[in-house]
């Protein structure tokens, strides 16, 4: 019997052993699918603390019910360590660590290549190794490759190689890890033969493509198409707001088309693990081949600029009402980079926050999952949501639009509010009395009252116009992250 087949029927009779490198938000549903349909697996990860956490039947991913780990550690399924050494009793190793950006904006890779140096320490005959954190097309066969074959094995005949991508997406409790269709390509056939026969013993449909190269471009693809239409519709915003024009009402209104037309909402910028990071992956990887990747880079550029944007909205609502950015309390509603997680990573609600202060705001936030906020201008933590500290903020403005929060009372006690999300009427429940607020959605006339049927204010200016002289600011939009006000 040679490798291939041994490995295989390991997999088919559930008997191989199954190691996950890195228990992060990837990493932990990962390790905990396998163990559940009854693998022995072992997690690996340098965190000490997160190794206890798991050893003990704990989970400190939301996504991840606690009770899940502790059933699968109880059963004798799951275990984790620190010991790199021991990925050499693995049958199967899958990688999901960090592929962050370096300082520079080019692909920091050096979380996969620790992970290749642990693998290639131990690696042996019959090894099967995955790698499902997101990276450039190429990356398996000209990065995993050489470094896994540097002990002497052959890729494809003593040891196999794959690429799976994860599709995780953080707070969704619809598609989960094993639900939702994995993507797989193996360096040969065998590779991809083996990588797909262990993911079908946990995931419901497996997709097979020829190499791991389509399988890498499919991430990408993936994301970079999100990071662009919603680059699109972020511009479609300011282009709104600069014809007086509610973008919500507009994207509303298109998306009855029922061909032709795919939604996409626009918001104070890209946040997240994925789509502010992923399309300069392969950005980059173009830049190496002499070619320009226009709309992925146009689409980055208007993308972080929506903050700036969102801060110029801002001022303009206080300028209406003869205050200045300068010394007003603001108050921002959801700092995690999007509902319903405590995920803070690139979350265009740091920026916000940094230009607010810039401006000299005094800045304070609510958010049901993030506690603390760690800032270089003074960590902030996350306030009770009252209706004094609404009434006593001089603006209010919804970044992140966690269903938990209570916007009833946010429409009726807040002075002035700013909604970057477009959704606040919807999600205030049934009309009560108006407040005595003035709601700003992200582009388009004020309006005021706290009813879902918000009518825009009489007598005011729908565009931008003589309210605020768009030529005589002193910043705008458009300026560089790094001029200073």
């Amino acid at each position: 019997m040679n490798h291939r087949e041994a490995l295989r029927k390991k997999i088919e009779s559930g008997a191989a052993r199954v190691g996950v490198l890195g228990l992060g938000y990837v990493g932990l549903p990962v390790v905990t699918a396998f163990s559940g349909a009854g693998f022995r697996t072992l997690g690996f990860d340098i965190d000490e603390r997160v190794v206890r956490r798991v050893r003990r039947g704990d989970s400190h991913i939301g996504d991840v019910p606690a009770r899940a780990v502790a059933a699968v550690v109880e059963s004798g399924l799951l275990d984790a360590t620190t010991d790199f050494g021991r990925l050499g009793e693995m049958d199967a190793v899958i990688i999901c660590v960090p592929t962050p950006l370096g300082k520079t904006g080019d692909p920091d890779v050096s979380h996969i290549l620790d992970a290749l140096g642990h693998i290639r320490d131990g690696l042996r005959p019959g090894q099967l190794v995955v790698l499902e954190s997101t990276t450039w097309p190429g990356t398996t066969r000209e990065l995993l490759q050489p470094e896994l074959e540097q002990g002497g094995l052959t890729a494809g005949e003593e040891f196999f190689l794959a690429f799976s991508p994860e599709r995780v997406d953080p707070g969704n409790p619809t598609y989960t890890f094993t639900n939702t269709a994995k993507v797989v390509g193996g360096l040969t056939a065998s590779c991809l033969e083996l990588a797909a026969c262990l993911y079908e013993r946990v995931i419901d449909e497996v997709v097979s493509v020829s190499s791991p190269e389509v399988a890498e471009l499919t991430k990408l693809l993936e994301n970079t198409f999100r990071a662009v239409n919603i680059g699109l519709v972020n511009e479609m915003a300011v282009i709104a707001d600069r014809l007086g024009i509610d973008i919500g009402e507009a994207v509303e209104a298109a998306a009855t088309k029922p061909y032709g037309f795919m939604r996409f909402t626009p918001g104070p910028g890209l946040g997240g693990h994925c789509l502010p990071i992923d399309p300069q992956y392969l950005a980059w990887k173009m830049r190496t081949l002499q070619y320009r990747t226009r709309f992925i880079e146009l689409a980055a550029e208007v993308n972080a600029e929506m903050p700036r944007y969102v801060v110029d909205r801002v001022a303009e609502a206080l300028n209406r009402h003869r205050l200045p950015l300068n010394g007003s309390r603001v108050l921002l509603l959801g700092v995690a980079y999007k509902p319903g997680v405590g995920d803070v990573r690139e979350s265009p609600a740091l920026d916000v926050i940094e230009l607010l202060r810039r401006q000299g705001s005094e800045v304070s936030y609510h958010d049901p999952f993030v506690p603390r906020l760690a800032q270089e201008g003074g960590d902030l933590e996350s306030q009770p949501l009252t209706a004094e500290l609404l009434a006593s903020s001089h603006a209010t403005v919804v970044i992140t639009d966690h269903p938990q929060v209570d916007y009833g009372l946010v429409l009726e006690k807040a002075r002035i509010i700013v909604d970057t999300r477009n959704g606040l009427p919807k999600r205030a429940g049934e009309p009560g009395e108006p407040g005595g607020g003035i709601l700003y959605p992200l582009s388009g006339p004020p309006r005021e009252g706290s009813a879902p049927d918000l009518k825009p204010i009489a007598g005011v200016d729908p565009g931008r116009g003589e309210a605020i002289p768009l030529d005589k600011l002193a910043r705008r939009y458009r300026m560089s992250a790094g001029d200073q006000p």
